[in-house]
C-alpha cells in the first residue's frame, strides 16, 4: 500500500492509503524517550512524511513510524 495522504495534528496522524483505507494513529502515549520526545513539538510533528524507500513515515529528527506502533491505531476507514 501506497501512503496517499498524512495529516497531522498534535499528536495525531491520519494516514490514507492508496486503496482508501485511513487510519488515525495516536502518539501521545509513544512520545518518550531521546528521539520521539522531541516530537511533542508540534512544529517538529507537523513535518512528519511519507518515506517511500522505507514504506513508514518519517521526521526530521530521524523518528519513524515502526510497524510496531499498529497498537497506535485508534480508528480505521474505508473511503
Amino acid at each position: 500500500m501506497l501512503l496517499q495522504q498524512l495529516r497531522k495534528l498534535r499528536s495525531l496522524l491520519r494516514v490514507v492509503f492508496s486503496d482508501g483505507m485511513a487510519r488515525d494513529i495516536d502518539l501521545s502515549d509513544a512520545l518518550d524517550g531521546e528521539v520521539f520526545e522531541q516530537l511533542r513539538d508540534v512544529e517538529l510533528f507537523s513535518q512528519a512524511r511519507f518515506d517511500p524507500e522505507l514504506r513508514t513515515v518519517v521526521w526530521p529528527n530521524g523518528a519513524d513510524l515502526a510497524p510496531e506502533c499498529e497498537t497506535c491505531v485508534i480508528s480505521e476507514t474505508r473511503f
